[in-house]
């Protein structure tokens, strides 16, 4: 993608231009050439590189600049080069710059656009065109505004969305890793459906999320113990309990800000706890018998942030800004303390995808060694669950690394320029009732990806990584189930001495 940029600044001074001030302007003006060159390669081309167009044009206490530019020195870069040598300029003259207003900005990006591209609707972008292979986009923008470095990230978002529109329907990266083959075989049924007719578990009032009964809670806990002697004891994770209600801030450092929109639950807060304020709409429920939901949403403010999305982010203000001492590394830690919540859309289906979910998520952090070592540890330890202990027919695969779908990425590794050791490994179950796979779990190295985002350095200087990798329960149950039916004889021993005869405690007549 070819880049074009212009803009018109306007600079205020504190007094007035004087003939010599005009002129020891533009003297630094058409000499300005050099400054906008530096870090620039000897071989680009001149007309890509940043500089002003003309000579200034100069009224009172007021001098206008055009700059243009391609991708080298873009125009804003210039601007505050150029700013720097004002000082020295004119400060013989008694003038100060006092205030830098942006009277113009345009951006012209030459390639090929997908026909269902379509241009970002956000405040900075006041109209867009095609002309031919050309979008021309038109910015309002401030100085502080060029100073955040928003016209960068406008055209990096807009890439990211030619994209991502190019990429289209392909399917996400895939290798296969492991196949188990098959393995017995005891229902071929819904297991979501069998369970509803056993009185396992009812659907809850809300949308997505499940009541289970005695029975399901059996087995939840008896693969929390297979979870925790075979694989988190072993492996030396502590627990911990990470918060489920997550700010902006958390979201911003993590990444996730970049695309969770569409799939967060919000968290509002009142105005006000004064019950005077929220007097009539507590009357219009005695009243109606229905909640006053418009009238409550004018008394919310946010949101705030949301529920737990992605369960491991908000450890992370935990180690914020710190430096971690080389032996306290690698550190392994936990969290089981609740549920988190995902808006699933229109894909909600059983109890394996819900908005409502138990996890257990796995965390640590230290060397990229160190990082690598934990997360071939829990490969092993998952095969010989899997494998041994709930006797599944499963496969794992390496796919798209997990925050790059979570945050709208596409095309796997290559474009992250991640390395061969960071990504995701997912477990899939083979679900005979609709002849599918199910990812039920993975095991995922991230990198510095939270370390940089949060701030977290070691004490030897080496790079921080960290890797998470998420059980699910209702997952698991489904995967387990789907294959084994909810007959405990038929289940494999361990599983079946975990949970003892299922409970049925409701009899409904």
């Amino acid at each position: 993608m070819q880049l074009r940029f212009a803009m018109t600044a306007k600079l205020q001074f504190s007094a007035e231009f004087s003939e010599e001030a005009k002129t020891a302007f533009g003297n630094a003006v058409s000499g300005s050439g050099a400054i906008f060159s530096k870090g620039v390669p000897k071989d680009a081309d001149s007309a890509d590189v940043g500089h002003i167009e003309g000579a200034p044009r100069i009224e009172g206490n007021y001098a206008e600049l055009t700059f243009v530019s391609g991708p080298y020195t873009r125009v804003h870069d210039a601007l505050f080069r150029f700013r720097k040598q004002i000082p020295a300029v004119l400060g013989k003259f008694r003038m100060g710059l006092r205030e830098i207003e942006i009277s113009g900005y345009t951006v012209t990006m030459t390639g090929a656009f997908p026909e269902v591209f379509r241009v970002p609707a956000l405040p900075f972008i006041t109209s867009s065109r095609f002309q031919g292979d050309q979008l021309v986009l038109e910015l309002k923008v401030t100085a502080t505004d060029l100073e955040n470095r928003i016209p960068d990230r406008l055209v990096r978002l807009i890439e990211e969305k030619i994209e991502a529109a190019t990429y289209g329907g392909k399917g996400e990266h895939w290798e296969l890793l492991f196949e188990s083959g098959p393995k017995p075989r005891y229902s071929e049924k819904d297991p979501t459906t069998e369970m509803l007719e056993h009185g396992w578990i009812k659907h809850a009032p809300a949308r997505g999320q499940w009541i289970f009964g005695p029975p399901a809670v059996q087995l939840f806990r008896a693969f929390e113990t297979i979870v925790m002697r075979e694989i988190i004891s072993p492996l030396g994770f502590s627990e911990m309990i990470f918060p489920k209600m997550v700010p902006w801030e958390v979201w911003m450092r993590s990444g996730h800000a970049k695309g969770i929109y569409p799939e967060v639950y919000y968290i509002c807060t009142p105005k006000t706890r004064d019950p005077a304020y929220w007097e009539d709409v507590s009357d219009y429920f005695k009243v109606t018998g229905e909640v006053w939901v418009d009238e409550i949403r004018k008394r919310i403010d946010g949101p705030i942030g949301g529920m737990c999305y992605a369960q491991c982010p908000p450890f992370w203000p935990f180690v914020q800004g710190e430096t971690l001492a080389n032996d306290c590394l690698p550190a392994r830690v936990f969290d089981r303390s609740g549920t988190s919540h995902r808006y699933e859309s229109g894909g909600i289906h059983g109890i394996e995808r819900v908005d409502e979910f138990h996890r257990i998520e796995i965390l640590w952090l230290g060397t990229a060694e160190q990082t690598v070592d934990i997360a071939e540890k829990l490969h092993g330890a998952y095969h010989r669950v899997f494998e041994d202990i709930l006797e599944l027919e499963w496969r794992s695969a390496k796919v798209t690394p997990w925050f790059m779908a979570q945050e709208g990425m596409v095309g796997g590794e290559a474009s992250c320029g991640c390395g061969s050791r960071i990504g995701t490994t997912d477990y899939e179950a083979y679900l005979p009732y609709n002849e599918s796979w199910l990812e039920f779990q993975n095991v995922s190295i991230n990198g510095d990806k939270y370390p940089k985002g949060f701030n977290v350095k070691i004490q030897s200087g080496a790079d921080c990584w960290s890797g998470c990798s998420g059980i699910g329960l209702e997952r698991w149950t489904a995967a387990f189930l789907a294959q084994k039916g909810l007959k405990p004889e038929d289940w494999p021993e361990m599983v079946a001495r975990l949970v003892g005869e299922p409970k049925n405690l409701f009899k409904f007549l």
